[in-house]
C-alpha cells in the first residue's frame, strides 16, 4: 500500500505538474499563434480590398473623363455583386455619397465623425495621403455583422481638370473617395477552424504527453525505487545476499550500483567479522607476524645505523695508507728497473689494491647518510632513465625488459639521483642473475594505503629461502669475487630514508621479484 501512494505521488505530481506547465506554453503559444494568422489574413483581406478599389478606379477612369456615370455606377454594380462584398459606394469630397450598392444611401451626407472620414479627418487636418491598413477600418453593421470598410481617395490628376466634360481646379488635390466595405465572416470561420483544429492538437499533445510521462516515470523512476526499498527492507532483515537489478545509465543506475556496492561492502564486513570470530588465533598470529617483520625491520635499520658509524671510522683509517700503497705500487710497477718476471707480482698488487679501495669507497658511501634532496617527480621517468643507462651494456643483451606504467602515476616528492641509483642497483642484480638471458618485467601502479609502487621481476634463478633474510646486511653476497655486498644497503638506506619499504620475494629456480613503496604525498 504504501508502495502505491508513493508511486502515485510521483506519477500524479510529476505529470500533473508537467501537464500545467506544458498547457500554459501550449495555450501561449496558441494564442499567439491565432492572433498572428488573424493579422495576416487581415492584412490580405485589406490588400485584397485595396486591389478591388485599385481595379474599380482604373476601370472607371475613362467613363469618368467622358462623365459616363450611369456605366461608372454599373461597373462598381457588378462589382459590388461579387461574394463578401457587403457594399461600394462612392463619395463626393464634401461627404455626399452619389452613388451605392445600397440604394438607400444615394444622396446621403457623411459626417466626418463616420467609420469612412476618420481615418483621414480623425485628427483635425484631413490627411492627403494615408497607408492601406490606416485607411481601413473593421465595425459591426446594424445587423451586428462584423465587416471592413477601406476607404480610397480619387485624386484630381491632370487630365481631371483639363476635361471638357466637366471641370475640376487644380487647386482640388481630392475629387472624392471610393469605400468598399466587406465582411469577415469568411476570414472569422476560418480563423474558428484553425482555432479548433489548434486547441485539438493541444489536447492532444497534452494528453499523449501525459500519458507517456506516466508510463515513463513508472518504468524509469517508480519501479527503479521500488526495488531499491524492497532490497532496503531485506537488508533491514539482514539478508544481504541479493543485489537490486538496475543497470540504466543515469542516476538511478548509479544510485542501484552504489546500493550494490554498499551491500556488498556490509556483506564482507559482516563475514570479516565472521571470520574474525572463527579465527581470532590465526589473526593474532598474523599480526603477531606482521610485527615480528617490523621488529626485524627496525632492528635492521638499528645495526645498519651502528654498522655505518663503525666502518666509516675504519674507512677513514684504511684509505690513507691504502691510497699510499696504490701510488707507490703503481710507480714500482712502471719503474723501467723492476725485474720482468716481478712485474705480473706487480699487477696483482695494484690490481687488489684497487679492489680494497672500491670497497673502502662503498664502504663510506654506505656509512654516509646522505640527505635527500627531494623534489616532485615521476618515479616513470627516473625508471626510463635507469633503464637507459643499463640496457646497452653487455650484461643485458639477451633480456628482454617489459615496460607496464601506470600513465597516470602521481608524482611523489623524492631525491631523483638517489632513487634512481636504487633502481640502478636492482636492475644490475637482476641482470647478473640471469647470466644466460631471460626477462625483466618493470611496473608501477597506485596502492591503496597511499603508496606508489615499483615492481622488478626478473626470470633468473632466485634466492634461496634461507638467504631471504640477509640480503640487506652489509657484505653479504652470494657473487663469488664480485661485489662488495652493499648495493643492497645502500638502496635499503636510501628507501628508509625516503619514508618507503623495500619488499622481495623469491625462491629457487623462480626468479625475484623486488617491491619498491614509496609514499604518495600532496603535491
Amino acid at each position: 500500500m504504501e508502495d502505491f501512494r508513493l508511486q502515485l505521488r510521483l506519477i500524479s505530481k510529476l505529470t500533473l505538474s508537467t501537464s500545467v506547465l506544458l498547457l500554459l506554453a501550449m495555450t501561449l503559444f496558441a494564442w499567439s499563434t491565432i492572433r498572428a494568422q488573424r493579422t495576416m489574413l487581415l492584412e490580405e483581406t485589406v490588400l485584397n480590398t485595396d486591389r478591388l478599389s485599385e481595379t474599380i478606379i482604373k476601370t472607371t477612369h475613362y467613363q469618368m473623363l467622358e462623365n459616363d456615370r450611369q456605366r461608372v455606377y454599373q461597373t462598381i454594380s457588378e462589382a459590388g455583386t461579387q461574394k463578401e462584398i457587403e457594399r461600394i459606394r462612392l463619395i463626393t469630397k464634401d461627404g455626399r455619397t452619389i452613388f451605392s450598392t445600397d440604394r438607400a444611401e444615394i444622396g446621403t451626407y457623411l459626417d466626418k465623425t463616420a467609420e469612412a472620414c476618420t481615418m483621414c479627418h480623425g485628427g483635425g487636418k484631413p490627411l492627403l495621403n494615408a497607408s492601406t491598413m490606416n485607411r481601413s477600418r473593421i465595425f459591426h453593421t446594424r445587423q451586428g455583422k462584423e465587416v471592413l470598410g477601406l476607404a480610397k481617395a480619387i485624386y484630381n490628376e491632370e487630365k481631371c481638370s483639363t476635361a471638357e466634360c466637366h471641370f475640376h481646379p487644380k487647386e482640388s488635390k481630392i475629387l472624392g473617395v471610393l469605400d468598399v466595405i466587406v465582411s469577415l465572416d469568411g476570414m472569422n470561420a476560418q480563423l474558428s477552424t484553425y482555432r479548433t483544429e489548434i486547441t485539438a492538437l493541444t489536447m492532444l499533445v497534452l494528453g499523449l504527453t501525459s500519458l507517456s510521462l506516466t508510463l515513463l516515470t513508472n518504468k524509469l523512476i517508480n519501479q527503479p525505487v521500488k526495488k531499491l526499498l524492497r532490497q532496503t527492507e531485506r537488508i533491514a532483515e539482514g539478508q544481504l545476499e541479493g543485489t537490486v537489478g538496475i543497470e540504466s545509465a543515469d542516476e538511478i543506475g548509479d544510485l542501484a550500483a552504489s546500493f550494490n556496492t554498499m551491500t556488498g561492502r556490509l556483506k564482507e564486513a559482516r563475514e570479516e567479522l565472521e571470520e574474525w570470530g572463527k579465527h581470532l588465533e590465526e589473526k593474532v598470529e598474523e599480526r603477531t607476524s606482521e610485527l615480528n617483520r617490523m621488529q626485524a625491520q627496525l632492528i635492521r635499520s638499528e645495526k645498519l645505523a651502528s654498522l655505518g658509524e663503525l666502518v666509516a671510522g675504519i674507512a677513514h683509517e684504511i684509505n690513507n695508507p691504502l691510497t699510499g700503497i696504490l701510488v707507490y705500487s703503481s710507480l714500482v710497477k712502471n719503474d723501467a728497473k723492476l725485474d720482468l718476471s716481478l712485474r705480473s707480482d706487480m699487477d696483482t698488487v695494484v690490481r687488489e689494491t684497487e679492489r680494497c679501495a672500491e670497497i673502502v669507497r662503498g664502504l663510506l658511501e654506505f656509512s654516509r647518510e646522505s640527505i635527500p634532496r627531494k623534489n616532485w617527480a615521476s618515479l616513470n621517468d627516473i625508471m626510463d632513465a635507469a633503464v637507459a643507462l643499463m640496457k646497452h651494456q653487455s650484461l643485458f643483451q639477451n633480456i628482454i625488459i617489459a615496460k607496464n606504467y601506470d600513465p597516470r602515476l602521481p608524482k611523489v616528492l623524492v631525491d631523483a639521483n638517489q632513487i634512481e641509483q636504487v633502481f640502478v642497483n636492482m636492475l644490475l642484480n637482476a641482470g647478473q642473475a640471469m647470466p644466460d638471458g631471460g626477462s625483466l618485467t618493470i611496473s608501477t601502479d597506485t596502492e591503496a594505503g597511499g603508496h606508489v609502487r615499483v615492481n622488478i621481476a626478473d626470470s633468473g634463478c632466485g634466492i634461496p629461502a634461507e638467504n631471504l633474510g640477509k640480503i640487506f646486511d652489509p657484505f653479504f653476497t652470494t657473487k663469488e669475487s664480485k661485489g662488495t655486498g652493499l648495493g643492497l644497503s645502500v638502496s635499503y638506506g636510501i628507501i628508509e630514508n625516503h619514508g618507503g619499504v623495500i619488499e622481495v620475494e623469491s625462491g629457487t629456480g623462480c626468479g625475484t621479484t623486488f617491491t619498491i613503496k614509496l609514499p604518495l604525498l600532496q603535491e
